[in-house]
Protein backbone atom coordinates (compact mmCIF):
# COMPACT_ATOMS: atom_id res chain seq x y z
CA UNK A 1 0.00 0.00 0.00
CA UNK A 2 1.08 3.32 -0.76
CA UNK A 3 -0.33 6.76 -0.21
CA UNK A 4 -0.41 10.14 -0.86
CA UNK A 5 -1.41 14.02 0.59
CA UNK A 6 -3.45 15.61 -2.05
CA UNK A 7 -4.45 19.32 -2.07
CA UNK A 8 -7.87 19.99 -4.42
CA UNK A 9 -7.21 22.92 -7.01
CA UNK A 10 -10.49 22.84 -8.99
CA UNK A 11 -12.32 25.62 -8.06
CA UNK A 12 -15.69 24.27 -7.88
CA UNK A 13 -14.07 20.90 -5.94
CA UNK A 14 -14.78 17.67 -6.86
CA UNK A 15 -18.20 17.59 -8.01
CA UNK A 16 -19.96 15.19 -10.62
CA UNK A 17 -17.92 16.27 -13.21
CA UNK A 18 -14.69 15.54 -12.08
CA UNK A 19 -15.75 12.44 -10.14
CA UNK A 20 -16.89 10.60 -13.56
CA UNK A 21 -12.90 11.71 -14.83
CA UNK A 22 -11.20 9.96 -11.64
CA UNK A 23 -13.85 7.12 -11.83
CA UNK A 24 -13.58 5.87 -15.40
CA UNK A 25 -9.74 6.43 -14.95
CA UNK A 26 -9.81 4.14 -12.10
CA UNK A 27 -11.97 1.73 -13.71
CA UNK A 28 -10.36 1.57 -16.99
CA UNK A 29 -6.22 2.25 -16.24
CA UNK A 30 -6.41 0.44 -12.57
CA UNK A 31 -9.01 -1.98 -12.45
CA UNK A 32 -7.24 -4.29 -10.12
CA UNK A 33 -6.41 -1.62 -7.73
CA UNK A 34 -8.15 -0.48 -4.46
CA UNK A 35 -8.82 3.42 -3.97
CA UNK A 36 -9.69 5.02 -1.14
CA UNK A 37 -9.46 8.92 0.52
CA UNK A 38 -8.56 9.32 4.10
CA UNK A 39 -10.13 12.32 5.86
CA UNK A 40 -10.74 13.72 9.48
CA UNK A 41 -13.81 11.58 9.37
CA UNK A 42 -12.71 8.20 8.15
CA UNK A 43 -11.56 6.59 5.17
CA UNK A 44 -13.59 6.21 1.83
CA UNK A 45 -13.43 3.48 -1.02
CA UNK A 46 -13.13 5.50 -4.40
CA UNK A 47 -15.67 2.60 -5.81
CA UNK A 48 -18.43 4.90 -6.59
CA UNK A 49 -18.78 8.24 -7.79
CA UNK A 50 -21.66 8.91 -4.80
CA UNK A 51 -18.78 7.72 -2.42
CA UNK A 52 -16.47 10.59 -4.16
CA UNK A 53 -18.92 13.19 -4.03
CA UNK A 54 -19.89 12.76 -0.80
CA UNK A 55 -16.48 14.09 0.59
CA UNK A 56 -17.35 17.38 -0.49
CA UNK A 57 -13.78 18.02 -1.31
CA UNK A 58 -13.45 21.65 -1.70
CA UNK A 59 -11.45 23.51 -3.38
CA UNK A 60 -8.38 23.69 -1.22
CA UNK A 61 -8.92 20.50 1.09
CA UNK A 62 -6.37 18.51 1.68
CA UNK A 63 -7.07 14.39 2.20
CA UNK A 64 -4.62 11.63 2.24
CA UNK A 65 -4.97 9.02 -1.46
CA UNK A 66 -4.55 5.61 -0.49
CA UNK A 67 -3.70 2.37 -3.49
CA UNK A 68 -3.02 -0.83 -3.50
CA UNK A 69 -2.15 -3.32 -6.58
CA UNK A 70 0.54 -4.33 -8.81
CA UNK A 71 1.49 -1.07 -9.94
CA UNK A 72 1.06 1.65 -7.03
CA UNK A 73 3.44 4.22 -7.94
CA UNK A 74 2.08 4.66 -11.18
CA UNK A 75 -1.51 4.67 -10.31
CA UNK A 76 -0.98 6.83 -7.20
CA UNK A 77 0.81 9.44 -8.94
CA UNK A 78 -2.33 9.03 -11.97
CA UNK A 79 -5.09 9.26 -9.85
CA UNK A 80 -3.80 12.17 -7.70
CA UNK A 81 -2.52 13.86 -10.67
CA UNK A 82 -6.45 14.09 -11.51
CA UNK A 83 -7.74 15.18 -8.08
CA UNK A 84 -5.14 18.09 -7.88
CA UNK A 85 -5.75 18.76 -11.70
CA UNK A 86 -7.70 21.90 -12.21
CA UNK A 87 -10.61 20.98 -14.12
CA UNK A 88 -12.47 23.49 -16.87
CA UNK A 89 -16.09 22.29 -17.35
CA UNK A 90 -16.95 22.95 -20.48
CA UNK A 91 -13.68 23.24 -21.62
CA UNK A 92 -12.65 26.96 -23.31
Amino acid sequence: MQERLFKVRNRAGIHCRPSGVILNTIQQEFPDHRFSIVTAEGETPLDSMLALISLGLACGAEALLRVEGADEERALERIGGLLEYEFDFPPR
